[in-house]
């Protein structure tokens, strides 16, 4: 492994510097390092914070030695994380409880938020040589864990080195999902959730109020890269498209950064989710406020959504209103009296102490300062606020406070204090001969609680439970920025309940109100889809009109839902009502008009029966085969009204009753027809009298009728007892609307009906056809062969017609043609009749009965 060769080399060359002589310089990395903040102690706890924020750029001529980096401007925030160190380390020493008679040390190093110094520092607390700040060396022990460092890339580079060695890391503020690979860092720890879960609660959040469409800019390290590349991932799954992704890092320059900000005002995205650490969310905000970057809504991360230094007026027209996820806060008893007690007298040779003092009261130690206030040393912090003497928001600086907790702990644990059976505060037994790795195992298996009530535990990854508290930037009633908690997420809570909204007060429900508008593309309301646009993302689209039959009953449904198979898409296509069920009625224009016409065919009818009743004894009726005429007029009044039944809602009887029915009373009429036009033909062309008589005799008449009627009822009520009609709903012929129709059953029965009563009519047709010129003054063949003609052409035309026909259309034809042949067997076969025993009763005599063409 090259770092390992690496690592090992060094040591070597370390360890054969330090044992020549006394005044030879220590090197490390091109530079002597010694920690800011120490205490000696029978166990030792490295810290790595980010106590400056700005390094210097040696300039590289290759002409020279380039200048040692030094890095400069304390960071005030991560001052008071290291304070927070020695506060709880002093803590446990003072406890009777946790690790009795044991005292803890510390090493604290600055990282500069850079991977250089971070590799410098993590180096000089693994070697256990450090330069003493009055230019000596002196040997001193391995420290047994390392809180920090306060940014992932800086953990990551400090975990390739410490790892090796499997000294434990324990950060406060290292977030990026990528150190929980327990693979390639078995011995890292984190009291700060893992990036993992708030870029999904970021996600959620965004998704939550409508932001489909947003911007995003990132740290350009393991912190920013790795939390942005998830909650895009995330994102998508939610349906959030991301416009634009910008990375930059604070050290870049100015003209990068104006860039980045560039591309932030000229995108469409209202929204701008901000994964950035702290140090480029500062250089961020001070290049918008040049270019006057307003009229966003900021997300932000944990990093810098809670940091007091950013809450500033000169931001405020930027950042209110901003959201983001951080960490729960709580309350450390006795953290605010530590930190007002920090002094430079405490250790006048720290020059750590000495920066921070002048930083806070603008003055200066060096008398020979110019414009510099003196410094007299007794100046009071309870008078100041600013980052380090805030303690309104202890969140990092409480994972400080847990980070050290848990390795006591597991000092405590392993050094099997008060577990001899004797008193619980007695003396730990000291190893000196322990190995890192043993830390690491008790570190894994620590599970206690804080006087604040938390417990502290790690899962298999190294991870705390992830929480998080919902934080908005609102402007209090005197003009400052406070942070207000608004909602929580909990990654441990089944997925419906991980994110919730507090009870928000009025301000926030006002901003709620005018929250922008974020999106790529406007709503598709109800009744439209989305349709994604060729070439952008899937926030990207266009509204299409839900087709026929399917409905989208919300906004932006990426699908048009299809209505269930009796139900049809209103006019706006957002819900399925139900189809309209179509069937010939009597309410409609249509079917008055066929009832009308039928009731009006039996009507009439009816008044030629009574009229060949008022003439029943006269020649012509009797000559007119008056039984077979009263009941053919009979069974053509039963025709007229059989059309009836195929009005109204189809039901079980009357589909049974129309089609029985029609089949019956027609055969009927065709039977009665038939015999007459036997009679008629027999009456002429028989050689003898008594064959004449034997044919148009009565009974046999009957008898010709009854067979064929009697063949119809045959094959009917085989129809009814194989496939009989039923009312069916055609949902095929119409998708917007159901046809409820009587279903044929078979529809072969049906067409042997047809068929049966066609054969009749042809039959007729023919044998009048052949009597239509017998020498008779009224010859009845004709009007039966004219009636015979309108029947068949009728029902010729029917059948076409019946097939092609839509719905109640149908139903429409069939009665059209039964009251169409009915009207034509009336006419031509009564007509004449009527019109002599009427308007020409001299004609109404046997003697003209009998008369010859040719006397004529």
């Amino acid at each position: 492994m090259p770092v390992c060769v690496c690592v090992m080399l060094l040591f070597a060359l370390f360890h054969g510097a330090f044992g020549a002589e006394d005044n030879l310089k220590c090197k490390m990395l091109g530079r002597p390092e010694f920690p800011l903040l120490s205490q000696e102690g029978d166990i030792t706890i490295g810290g790595a914070f980010t106590l400056h924020s700005q390094m210097s750029k040696p300039s590289l001529s290759f002409e020279e030695t380039p200048e040692d980096l030094t890095c400069s401007r304390i960071n005030l925030r991560e001052f008071r994380f290291a304070q927070t160190m020695i506060f709880a380390i002093e803590e446990i020493n003072n406890s009777s409880s946790l690790l009795p008679n044991i005292s803890i040390g510390y090493k604290v190093f600055d990282t500069c938020g850079l991977t250089l110094p971070s590799t410098r520092a993590v180096m000089a607390l693994m070697n256990g040589k450090t330069r003493t700040p009055e230019g000596g060396c002196s040997s001193r022990t391995s420290v047994h864990a390392i809180i920090g460092a306060s940014e992932s890339s800086s953990t990551i580079v400090m975990l390739q080195i410490s790892g090796i060695f499997q000294i434990p890391v324990i950060s406060h503020f290292a977030t990026c999902a990528c150190l929980s690979n327990r693979k390639e860092y078995p011995s890292f720890f984190r009291t700060i959730p893992s990036d993992f879960y708030q870029s999904r609660a970021l996600a959620k959040l965004v998704k939550h109020f409508g932001w489909t469409w947003v911007g995003a800019v990132k740290s350009d390290n393991d912190y920013g890269n790795n939390g942005l590349a998830t909650f895009i991932m995330a994102a998508e799954q939610e349906g959030v498209c991301v416009e634009y992704s910008e990375g930059f890092s604070w050290t870049d320059p100015s003209e990068q950064i104006a860039r980045v900000v560039t591309v932030i005002k000229s995108g469409s995205a209202r929204v701008l989710v901000a994964f950035l650490a702290q140090s480029e969310m500062s250089a961020l905000l001070e290049e918008a406020v040049k270019q006057n970057l307003t009229g966003l809504q900021w997300v932000g991360s944990e990093s810098w959504i809670t940091a007091g230094h950013l809450a500033l007026k000169k931001y405020s027209a930027i950042l209110t209103g901003s959201l983001g996820f951080t960490i729960r806060k709580t309350k450390i008893t006795g953290l605010q009296e530590f930190l007002l007690q920090v002094n430079p007298s405490q250790n006048p040779q720290n020059n750590l102490l000495k920066e921070f003092w002048e930083t806070t009261f603008g003055c200066s130690f060096q008398s020979d300062v110019h414009g510099a206030t003196q410094c007299s040393g007794v100046e009071k912090l309870k008078d100041i606020q600013n980052p380090f003497t805030d303690v309104s928001e202890l969140r990092i600086s409480n994972n400080v406070y847990k980070a050290v907790y848990a390795v006591a702990h597991a000092m405590h644990s392993m050094l099997k204090c008060g577990q001899s059976g004797e008193a619980v505060n007695q003396s730990c037994t000291t190893k000196k001969d322990f190995e890192l790795k043993q830390v690491v195992e008790h570190l894994q298996s620590v599970n206690f609680t804080l006087q604040s009530g938390e417990r502290v535990y790690f899962d298999d990854y190294g991870d705390p439970a992830a929480t998080y508290e919902l934080v908005n930037w609102q402007r209090s009633p005197e003009g400052n920025t406070v942070f207000v908690v608004v909602g929580n997420y909990d990654a441990s809570q089944p997925n419906g309940r991980q994110f919730t909204m507090n009870n928000i007060n009025i301000t926030w429900a006002a901003r709620l109100q005018k929250r922008p508008l974020s999106v790529c593309s406007q709503s598709c309301i109800p009744g439209f889809r989305q349709a994604v646009i060729k070439g952008k993302p899937i926030c990207c689209f266009t509204c299409v009109a839900c087709a026929a039959g399917e409905i989208s009953n919300s906004s932006n449904s990426a699908e048009c839902l299809q209505c269930p198979l009796e139900f049809w898409s209103n006019e706006d296509h957002s819900q399925c009502v139900p189809k309209v069920i179509e069937f010939l009625s009597f309410e409609e224009t249509m079917g008055a008009l066929l009832a009308a016409v039928s009731l009006f065919g039996a009507a009439l009818t009816s008044l030629v029966f009574c009229v060949f009743f008022r003439f029943r004894h006269t020649p012509l009726v009797k000559a007119s085969n008056s039984e077979l005429s009263f009941l053919l007029l009979f069974s053509l009044t039963l025709c007229f009204l059989c059309s009836l039944t195929f009005i109204g809602r189809p039901s079980r009887w009357s589909c049974v009753l129309r089609h029985t029915a029609f089949g019956i009373t027609f055969a009927l009429c065709m039977s009665c027809v038939l015999a007459k036009t036997v009679a008629v033909l027999f009456a002429f062309t028989a050689k003898r009298p008594g064959n004449t008589v034997f044919y148009c005799s009565v009974p046999l008449q009957r008898t010709s009728v009854f067979a064929c009627i009697t063949l119809q009822v045959i094959i009917c009520v085989l129809w009814l007892t194989l496939a009989p009609p039923h009312p069916h709903k055609n949902t095929a012929h119409a998708k917007e609307r159901i046809i409820l129709e009587c279903n044929l059953g078979s529809p072969v029965w049906f067409w042997v009906v047809l068929g049966y009563i066609g054969l009749l009519a042809v039959i007729c047709f023919i044998l009048a056809f052949l009597a239509r010129k017998l020498p008779d003054n009224f010859n009845e063949a004709k009007f039966i062969t004219f009636s015979m003609l309108i029947f068949c052409a009728v029902w010729v035309t029917f059948i076409p017609a019946y097939v092609s026909s839509p719905g109640k259309f149908t139903v429409a034809v069939e009665i059209f043609a039964i009251l169409a042949s009915s009207f034509g067997l009336l006419f031509c076969i009564f007509a004449p009749k009527c019109y002599i025993l009427i308007l020409k009763p001299e004609k109404n005599t046997k003697k003209h009965m009998m008369g010859r063409n040719h006397q004529n």
